[in-house]
């Protein structure tokens, strides 16, 4: 018997009694936990083996819950959450007393947001408290898009997966903190630039941090296959290159045509947004083919484009 589920009375259950469940959103899947039990937060960052140093992500049902969590919101940040609620946005705002400093990194600010999926939104409504929830991988590997990607990942470790489908964004969500009441982007995501900047006007990134990071997701190595990747503007130079090898290829719109790589194509119809909702699971399948490297083509830096190039940089930072 399989540990996915679409039993929300169970999860409710297992949630309640300090127990991790992964649940679906429109990012990518999370690893989730009562934010108010210390044994299921630790559980989280055992679990996954990530450090204590990086915060995690609160998830709450609606934006009258955000009162519960914060201390205080930016006007500007009414303006992001009243356009892009539910949706892929994570904002950092001052933290009530009563979140745990486990939470946050100890930091005085917490990252908060209102996923958009249907699923994990009655999940939320049913339970008398937020969750905590990173992506559910091992940290620093590819982020899991499929109920599937998290059973493998997890499956000797956790009670259950909630099934909820395909992740419809596909990547991670795009993390706005705030600086003298002015937004700043700790991490780009599903959520891109410019849709941001016609809110708010011109907004600063701040992309990376290696030390004490202000938000999840800002760490140079990150999202990685195991697959040795690399980042490229010329994919087909960079196939003959490795001829020798057996090779995977990741690349936006336009085929090669070449019978002795494993290419995903993702998107055919040059499409930014199946682009992102296909990268995760198409690095993932890669990874499982026993290829020599992963070659992964470079995107335009613009709309999502920039967001993708951040992902497939960090998988293939060394």
């Amino acid at each position: 018997m399989g540990i996915i589920s679409k039993d929300i009375q169970k999860a409710v259950e297992l949630l309640t009694n300090e127990q991790l469940v992964a649940i679906p959103t429109e990012t990518v899947y999370g690893l989730a936990g009562n934010i108010f039990s210390e044994k299921a937060i630790k559980c989280i960052f055992s679990t996954k083996q990530r450090p204590f140093f990086n915060p995690l992500i609160v998830h709450i049902a609606s934006l009258a819950s955000l009162n519960d969590i914060v201390t205080h919101i930016p006007k500007k940040a009414k303006l992001l959450a009243a356009a892009f609620w539910p949706g892929s946005m994570t904002l950092v705002l001052k933290k009530d007393k009563r979140i745990p400093d486990i939470i946050t990194a100890g930091k005085d600010t917490v990252a908060v947001r209102i996923p958009n999926h249907p699923v994990t939104l009655e999940l939320l409504k049913q339970l008398p408290f937020p969750l905590a929830a990173p992506s559910a991988n091992p940290f620093g590997s590819i982020s899991p898009t499929k109920p599937t990607h998290v059973e493998n990942y997890f499956k000797n470790d956790i009670k259950m997966v909630l099934e909820g489908g395909s992740c419809a964004s596909g990547i991670e969500s795009t993390i706005i903190g705030f600086e003298n009441e002015e937004p700043v982007i700790y991490r780009l995501g599903a959520l891109p630039l410019e849709d941001i900047e016609a809110v708010v006007g011109k907004v600063l990134i701040k992309n990376k941090k290696e030390e004490n990071p202000d938000a999840p997701g800002m760490l140079a190595r990150h999202y990685a296959p195991k697959t040795n990747t690399f980042l490229v503007t010329d994919v087909a130079s960079e196939v003959e290159k490795y001829s020798e090898k057996k090779i995977g290829v990741l690349i936006f719109k336009s085929s090669l045509n070449n019978k002795n790589i494993t290419e995903i194509v993702l998107s055919k119809e040059g499409s930014l947004q199946e682009a992102a909702s296909k990268l995760y699971d198409a690095m993932h399948e890669l990874d499982t083919k026993n290829l020599d490297i992963i070659i992964a083509e470079r995107f335009s830096e613009f709309g999502l484009g920039k967001s993708i190039n951040d992902r497939l940089q960090r998988a293939t930072f060394k």
